[in-house]
């Protein structure tokens, strides 16, 4: 007959690993960390392309009014009192119809150019009583000549226009040339022998 069973044996030395088990389901999503410091600037990437034009923007506030243009001015517009004067010297037109620039001295028949530029002179004259030959002058030449036969118990008229460039200090007028029996140039409460002038346009250089 067997005997009676042994003592319990000691524990035997520990195993090798065991082979990986297989990947377990995937767990549930975990909270959300603590953000992290800031990382570093990257480098500047490429220029992209051009974007569409935008909307116009609002107008502007209104500008301060400028100062306008410098508006330069020379005219005159006179008449003969009587008969003219002797021949060759200055008519002395003294019936001022316009000289707000006085740049026309009655005392003298003359025009006096202040602002160098391009003028127009006309002169229209009544005659009577003789033949009339009259010049236009500038600066002590003439540059323009008329004539007007009288004709016996007629009044007639003459007259004349013309462009000049004057220089500033250059003068212009109209005077009878020739014998005394060429001043028919007349005048008397009907009758007018006018002489004018303006500036069509000033030198700007």
């Amino acid at each position: 007959r067997g005997g009676a069973p042994g003592s319990p044996g000691h524990n035997g030395l520990p195993g090798r690993d065991g082979k990986d088990g297989k990947d377990g389901q995937k767990g549930e999503k975990g909270e959300q960390g603590e953000q992290g410091p800031k990382g570093d600037n990257g480098e500047i990437g490429s220029r992209g392309t051009e974007g569409p034009r935008g909307f116009p923007g609002t107008p502007g506030m209104k500008g301060e009014k400028g100062e306008g243009a410098y508006i330069y001015r020379s005219a005159f517009s006179v008449g003969l009192a009587g008969r003219a004067p002797h021949p060759n010297v200055p008519i002395r037109f003294s019936k001022i119809f316009y000289n707000e620039q006085s740049h026309y001295d009655a005392t003298t028949g003359k025009f006096h150019c202040s602002i160098p530029g391009m003028y127009y002179f006309a002169y229209h004259l009544t005659v009577y009583l003789s033949d009339v030959k009259v010049s236009l002058y500038k600066k002590d030449k003439a540059v323009l000549f008329t004539y007007d036969q009288f004709q016996k118990n007629n009044v007639d008229q003459a007259s004349g226009s013309v462009l000049l460039h004057l220089n500033a200090g250059e003068e212009v007028w109209l005077q009878v040339y020739g014998e005394g029996e060429n001043n028919g140039v007349y005048a008397d409460n009907i009758n007018d022998s006018t002489f004018m002038g303006f500036l069509l346009y000033p030198d700007l250089d």
